[in-house]
């Protein structure tokens, strides 16, 4: 299989990290290898038929800020089109507002008959029918469970494993730094704005953290997985969002006289699609703290399932590109390709 890696910020830099791990896994089990032929970042691109050297690729990065030499000069969506490869796996960082320029790159390679595997939740939340149609017209596969979760293998799980099972609702905290605060606030009585600052010390909130402590990043989520999951038609619009900036000291103590913690949650049933800060009874398994993502569905015959994982990081959110990888290699190899 030859791809392309579309971004190669932190989580472009892992999966090819990841690809080059796994040369021996992909032999055995395929009989064939996976070779990056392409790679680009915001201002440079590099491209090699023969194939590039992944621990090469993230050395350049880190030395020189670019992944390559060769300056993009608005040429991606052509070079996505024309050039000679089987999967694009896009990376780039999520834009909400209108999900570019990972929506252009992905359905570049849909429309040009090429599978994807991404891990941005922009394009999905906001155009998750429209990209799933063109990658049904064109007879190629979409695969999306690095989007949501991480490590956390929610989507695939949902899809696949549990495909016999009536689905009703689902439930679960999608975004680690939220918890990491409110947990904080809980153990430590430290203020809101305290948490939040050491979360951005620890690097675990970013310097604008308003994607996180606003809920956007748990909308863009719940959309998808209400879409992949429930098969509705939702964008990240629809979603009914509070985030936690409200949420005080008193808030948390009046909780814990409850014997309950502060949770964000996310929820979807036949009546909600809602991320909103709850109070969860404790030792319930939303009340889990650190940085953990956790999802709960709710079945006719398997009953209730949980599945708990890291929801970001380099390897982690990696692991999830690899499995989609996976699933298409061995799909080709069911049909002989």
């Amino acid at each position: 299989m030859k791809v392309v890696i579309a971004g190669f910020g932190t989580v472009g830099q892992g999966i090819a990290e990841v690809i080059g791990m796994r040369q021996e896994l992909f032999s055995k089990s395929f009989r064939q290898k996976v070779r990056i032929v392409g790679a680009f970042d915001s201002s440079t691109f590099v491209k090699d038929a023969k194939g590039l050297d992944p621990g090469e690729l993230v050395a350049r990065k880190a030395a020189t800020g670019g992944v390559g030499a060769k300056s993009q000069e608005g040429k991606i969506r052509e070079f996505i089109e024309e050039y000679d490869f089987d999967t694009l796996i896009e990376t780039t960082p999520t834009n909400i507002l209108d999900a570019e320029p990972g929506y252009t790159y992905i359905m570049a390679a849909l429309n040009a008959g090429k599978n994807v595997v991404t891990s941005n939740k922009g394009p999905l939340a906001l155009k998750f029918r429209e990209l799933s149609r063109a990658a049904e017209r064109n007879k190629v596969q979409l695969r999306y469970e690095a989007s949501v979760g991480g490590a956390m293998p929610v989507i695939n799980l949902s899809r696949e494993l549990l495909r016999g099972e009536h689905i009703y609702s689902l439930r679960g905290i999608l975004n680690g730094t939220c918890n990491f605060i409110l947990n904080r606030m809980k153990d430590e009585g430290l203020p809101f704005d305290q948490a939040l600052r050491e979360a951005q010390e620890m690097g675990i909130a970013e310097r604008d953290p308003s994607y996180d402590i606003d809920g956007v990043d748990s909308a863009c989520k719940l959309a998808i997985l209400a879409n992949a999951i429930f098969n509705m038609d939702v964008t990240y619009h629809d979603i009914l969002r509070t985030g936690i900036r409200s949420i005080t000291e008193d808030a948390i103590a009046l909780a814990a006289e409850q014997k309950k913690v502060v949770r964000l949650i996310g929820e979807i049933n036949d009546k909600r699609l809602e991320v909103s800060p709850r109070m969860v009874p404790m030792g319930h398994p939303l009340a889990i703290g650190g940085t953990l993502n956790i999802v709960q569905l709710i079945t006719d015959l398997a009953g209730e399932i949980t599945v708990v994982g890291r929801g970001a990081g380099r390897r982690e959110t990696a692991s999830a590109l690899l499995s989609d990888l996976l699933a298409i290699l061995s799909d080709d190899h069911a049909k002989g390709r």
